[in-house]
């Protein structure tokens, strides 16, 4: 009896937390539009900064290959922004990873100068 209790209240606070039309609802739309733009825009560039130094091409093959790469990345940032559970959930992931790619490519951005 006192799990169908917590199933019906448990239904009733998501009914309430995420009503369309809802300033709440509204704010975590606006919230995954941004981390699918902001946040995408981040990781492709991220992306772009750490494939630049590890791919095995010529410099100028290189940074093509990535720039067009970096597409595709910002592209999937977009769909996870909008299949996370959350919009924090939406945010720390890609937030998290292009910071990893970021620093790793300036530790070794020398890696860049070669032909």
């Amino acid at each position: 009896m006192s799990t169908m209790r917590t199933a019906t209240t448990s239904a009733a606070a998501v009914a309430r937390r995420a009503r369309p039309g809802g300033w709440r609802y509204r704010g975590a739309v606006i919230a995954r539009v941004l981390a699918a733009m902001a946040g995408g825009y981040y990781l492709a560039h991220a992306t772009t900064a750490f494939l630049t130094l590890v791919l095995p091409f010529a410099r100028v093959d290189r940074v093509i290959a990535a720039s067009l790469l970096s597409f595709a990345v910002w592209c999937a940032a977009a769909i996870h922004a909008f299949a996370a559970r959350s919009a924090w959930r939406a945010w720390w992931l890609p937030t998290l990873v292009a910071t990893v790619l970021l620093g790793v490519s300036m530790l070794f951005h020398d890696a860049a100068r070669r032909p």
